[in-house]
């Protein structure tokens, strides 16, 4: 069934007479906001990782895209010689815009996670690492690890595609997970809704038989009931994406330390995204709900 614009505004304006068939409270109302609640606070939790998934994803592939590594390994007498070598290759690469070595220093805090701020360099033989950065469309791979393998034997050219393809599939994945999760919580929201609208209806069982008899349209019963648990599910989950947005700000901003830990909330504009939970698990409510009070409806006649 249709609605037309009487319905609606008796939807938004309400009725006092048909509002009374509705019990204003009882277990029927209490898990209504329960449910409405717990599960936009569940679906702000599932956005934020939706959204920060995807910057990371978005992040990793532009970084790495943009980078790659040359380590050098070579006995001590010739690493300086393959190093020079293995420069000046890269500088007359066409799309290499910058090759830069990477100092003790540099090296040194790289393995600190691994090996600690005391790792003697001096007597490792640690390979030594070249950075190089990609300009304008980048460079021929393979043609580069010939021109090295010719010129520098112990360089090996790391284009991180092998680390960036699978970070950049996980975060993607992790991304239709969080989607896939809201679309979950719609359905638990709408089938909760549900039975406790069946819950409702089956309570009022005499009621509504007396209120046809008296010539009350099943149309009027129903909006009763639409209208008493949509107003139940928005405040209900209005409530909660309040609770999930305060958790969600007191999240660790993103670092560089924290590494994927950190950064999940929102960021920029994204914040609004939140505001849209109310009114979908409204209209969830609504359509449940309107189903169930027809097919009850019917079921009684």
């Amino acid at each position: 069934m249709k609605l037309d614009a009487k319905q609606i505004v008796v939807l938004v304006k309400g009725d006092k007479q048909a509002n009374q068939v509705v019990p204003p409270s009882g277990y029927t109302a209490t898990l209504t906001l329960f449910t409405s609640a717990a599960m936009a606070f569940l679906a702000v939790f599932a956005l934020a990782l939706s959204l920060a998934t995807g910057r990371l994803a978005d992040r990793w592939s532009s970084e790495l895209a943009r980078s790659s590594t040359v380590r050098i390994s070579a006995p001590a007498g010739q690493m300086e010689a393959q190093t020079r070598a293995a420069v000046e290759v890269l500088r007359t690469t066409p799309g290499v815009a910058e090759a830069r070595v990477l100092g003790a220093d540099e090296q040194k805090a790289l393995l600190a996670p691994w090996f600690g701020p005391d790792l003697p360099l001096d007597s490792l033989p640690i390979p030594q690492l070249i950075e190089v950065v990609e300009g304008g469309d980048g460079y021929d791979v393979e043609g580069l690890r010939l021109r090295l393998s010719a010129e520098a034997p112990g360089a090996v050219l790391d284009d991180h595609t092998r680390w960036r393809k699978p970070l950049v599939k996980a975060a993607d994945r992790l991304r239709a997970l969080g989607f896939f999760s809201i679309l979950l919580i719609g359905l638990a929201t709408g089938a909760m809704i549900t039975l406790a609208a069946n819950a409702a209806l089956a309570a009022n069982k005499q009621v509504i038989r007396v209120l046809r008899l008296v010539g009350a349209q099943d149309n009027y019963i129903a909006q009763a009931f639409v209208r008493r648990f949509t107003l139940r599910a928005l405040v209900g989950a209005a409530a909660g994406v309040a609770v999930g947005m305060i958790a969600v700000a007191f999240l660790p901003s993103a670092s560089v330390a924290g590494g994927f830990l950190t950064g999940l909330g929102f960021q920029g504009w994204h914040w609004l995204w939140p505001f849209a939970i109310p009114p979908l698990a409204a209209g969830v409510a609504f359509w449940a709900t309107r189903a169930a009070a027809f097919r009850s409806l019917r079921e009684q006649t």
